[in-house]
C-alpha cells in the first residue's frame, strides 16, 4: 500500500492485507452506526471520519490496526490495558487476531462527537 492512494474508505480496506480487514471492517461499521451522520474520507492517506471536526480514524500498521481518537481518557486506556490492548496518548492498537473493544469505541466516539458540537 506504500504507493497506492485510495479514495474511500472501503478502497483503503479492500488494499491492505487480508489479515487486517476484518478489524477495519469492525471499526468502520461501527464508526457509522455510532456517528451515522459522520462523513467519511481519506486524509492523510488513511480513513478519517469528520463530524464538527475530525470525530476519528484509524490507520494499517505491520501487525496492528491503530484507531485515533481524541477523547481517549487515561481511565478507558486502563481499561483497554487491562484487556491486553495497547494504547498511545490519543490511540489504541488492536492486533490482528484482537477482538475490537466495541464497548470502549462506541463510547469514546459518542464522547467525541459531543466534544466536537461544542
Amino acid at each position: 500500500m506504500e504507493n497506492f492512494k485510495p479514495k474511500t474508505v472501503d478502497e483503503f480496506i479492500d488494499n491492505s492485507p487480508i489479515e487486517s480487514r476484518e478489524v477495519m471492517i469492525e471499526l468502520k461499521k461501527l464508526i457509522e452506526t455510532t456517528a451515522p451522520t459522520a462523513e467519511s474520507g481519506i486524509s492523510w492517506n488513511v480513513p478519517i471520519y469528520k463530524y464538527h471536526g475530525i470525530l476519528a480514524g484509524f490507520s494499517l500498521a505491520k501487525k496492528h490496526v491503530s484507531f485515533g481518537i481524541d477523547s481517549l481518557t487515561d481511565d478507558v486506556r486502563e481499561t483497554l490495558h487491562a484487556k491486553g490492548y495497547k494504547t498511545g496518548k490519543k490511540t489504541i492498537q488492536i492486533k490482528f487476531d484482537q477482538k475490537v473493544p466495541t464497548t470502549e469505541i462506541e463510547l469514546l466516539i459518542k464522547e467525541q462527537a459531543k466534544l466536537n458540537k461544542v
